[in-house]
């Protein structure tokens, strides 16, 4: 039923994590609906998206990608306009996980294995997303000019990420050390990690390093962000290593960022 979807999005550059959603999502209205998609109209449009806030207790984040992924396949493969009426709810405007120096310097040291360690050295220093992290091919990097190449990051865009002298130091310490070659950095049978795979190490080292925050591979790069930014680096050179868009995007870090704040002095220390 849905392979002119799946062709669709893979002819557009779609991520196989995209294609997979926007599958998963048509899947679970059909089987809410159960009618046949060129049936569907616009009470069962909204009454499934009111199921997924009310009886599911979607996020708006979470409505939002089923919401566009219904859209993709009833607007652009059936010509069917029945979600067109439903306006997406409005993004929660929570601020991105930072962790502190000390915190990424805890993190690291309480990590013994060198892989796992490695993994979080790069989305640190690089600030790489966990899907660009486990899918590095040593191909991807130039060691003597200290620079990588991102080549499927998100929306399929290609861009330059930067290497420390840290990072590299241990990336050859970790290559020639390992018994299985791969062309995959974080490989495991030749294959790459899973990002759930990263998520899991990220996850369980922050606890074991008794952070209390929430944290998981995005902190890493949030970290990486606005860390630049208090060391007085460009916002839009920030922009480029992140592979943002747009420039709004990367503002957030400047709302993360709190050596500004503790420059400011509270007027009951004046009185």
């Amino acid at each position: 039923m849905f392979d002119k979807l799946e062709t669709e999005l893979k002819i557009r550059g779609f991520s196989k994590r995209t294609v997979d959603s926007y599958i998963y999502h048509n899947k679970k209205f059909i089987e809410f609906a159960k009618k046949e998609p060129q049936n569907v109209d616009e009470s069962d449009a909204k009454r499934f998206i009111a199921y997924l806030m009310s009886n599911k207790k979607y996020r708006p984040s979470s409505t939002n990608l089923a919401l566009s992924s219904l859209k993709f396949f009833y607007n652009e493969i059936l010509q069917n306009r029945a979600f067109n009426a439903i306006k997406p709810p409005k993004s929660e405007k929570k601020l991105p996980t930072v962790l502190t120096k000390d915190e990424i310097k805890k993190l690291l040291i309480v990590i013994k294995n060198p892989k796992h360690k490695l993994l979080v050295e790069f989305m640190y220093s690089s600030g790489l997303r966990v899907s660009e992290c486990v899918g590095l091919k040593i191909d991807d990097l130039d060691l003597n000019e200290k620079i990588g190449k991102v080549r499927h990051g998100k929306g399929n865009k290609e861009r330059y990420i930067i290497l420390s002298d840290n990072l590299i130091q241990h990336l050859k310490e970790y290559l020639n050390s390992r018994k299985h070659k791969s062309q995959f950095i974080f490989a495991r049978d030749d294959k790459p990690i899973t990002t759930r795979q990263a998520q899991m190490i990220v996850t369980e080292s922050a606890n074991k390093a008794g952070i209390k925050k929430r944290v998981f591979c995005h902190a890493l790069r949030s970290s990486f962000a606005t860390h630049l930014l208090e060391a007085g680096t460009d916002i839009r050179v920030i922009q480029e290593l992140l592979g943002h868009s747009n420039l709004s995007t990367t503002q957030i870090y400047t709302k993360v960022s709190t050596q500004q704040l503790k420059k400011v002095k509270s007027p009951l220390d004046s009185l």
